[in-house]
């Protein structure tokens, strides 16, 4: 339950021995953003912004955090153009464990336990759990043991052979969304190690299964308002609606990366079941 230390430092995916002009005119031209229009987002010029780019002006500290901000940039993507730009880094990246940080964990910690017996947990820019309440313990149960052998992974908890995938009745689906979703983030964040991760789950087999009867998902047909999680536990099957939480202006690369994931039961036999748990 208590919040695990993240793993190694993740290094920025900007590009060593490049001045800040090219690596500035790549987000612009990923964000599909011409000149002119990050010019007047940024109260400056064409001229200036076409000049920082190809090197013939060099844009000062907060130059380069206004246009970084008006580009999206990640946080930790925009220390790194600080640095081509000469500059020291402007944000921080503290461990989860350091004392700093204890007044997060514990707000962390004891948000995902006050949603119990519903699941929730935390993660990082790589999906790495750093945190589950007991809702996500009753989910994984009859998961092979080597996928639950610490750092825990959530992507391939998910979509993994021997992990939860046999057990997700709408796999094929639940599998485009979360595939889906990792691909927005690969374009935003440019993230190496995230690009690894995708390969790899992506290259997973899909279950083929038949449905099973007996299985006790409710009565009636429920309307979901957007695409839940159906997963098979204890003879019946469970529907979830996930939902993502982030952190508002972060200005720590370790908190800009967190991320709070909570499973809201999606049907009136789910929430009857789950409260029966801890009746």
């Amino acid at each position: 339950m208590s919040i695990v230390a993240a793993g190694p430092t993740r290094p920025s995916t900007t590009p060593a021995g490049k001045g800040v002009g090219p690596l500035l005119r790549g987000w612009r031209e990923q964000r599909r953003v011409s000149q002119l229009e990050l010019a007047l987002r940024a109260d400056s010029s064409a001229r200036h912004i076409s000049f920082i780019e190809t090197g013939r002006s060099r844009p000062s500290e907060e130059m380069v955090l206004r246009l970084a901000e008006h580009l999206d940039v990640p946080v930790r993507e925009r220390n790194a153009l600080l640095l081509a730009a000469g500059y020291a880094p402007h944000y921080p990246e503290t461990p989860l464990d350091d004392p700093s940080m204890d007044a997060l964990r514990q707000g962390m910690e004891r948000l995902i336990q006050g949603y119990e017996p519903y699941p929730a947990l935390v993660v990082d820019a790589t999906y790495t759990v750093l945190a589950a309440n007991r809702g996500i313990a009753m989910l994984l149960e009859g998961v092979c043991e080597s996928l639950l052998t610490p750092p825990l992974n959530a992507m391939r908890l998910t979509l993994h052979p021997e992990g939860l995938a046999p057990r997700i009745r709408n796999h094929r689906e639940w599998r485009d969304h979360l595939l889906a979703q990792m691909e927005r983030q690969i374009a935003l964040d440019r993230s190496e190690p995230l690009r690894a991760l995708y390969e790899e789950v992506a290259a997973y087999p899909v279950p083929e299964r038949e449905q099973e009867e007996g299985l006790d998902g409710g009565v009636e047909p429920v309307p979901y308002f957007a695409l839940p999680l159906q997963i098979e536990h204890g003879g019946r099957v469970l529907s979830f609606i996930s939902s993502i939480s982030t952190f508002n202006t972060p200005m720590d690369v370790t908190v800009a990366e967190l991320a709070i994931e909570t499973f809201l039961p999606a049907d009136p036999a789910t929430v009857k079941y789950l409260q029966s748990l801890v009746s």
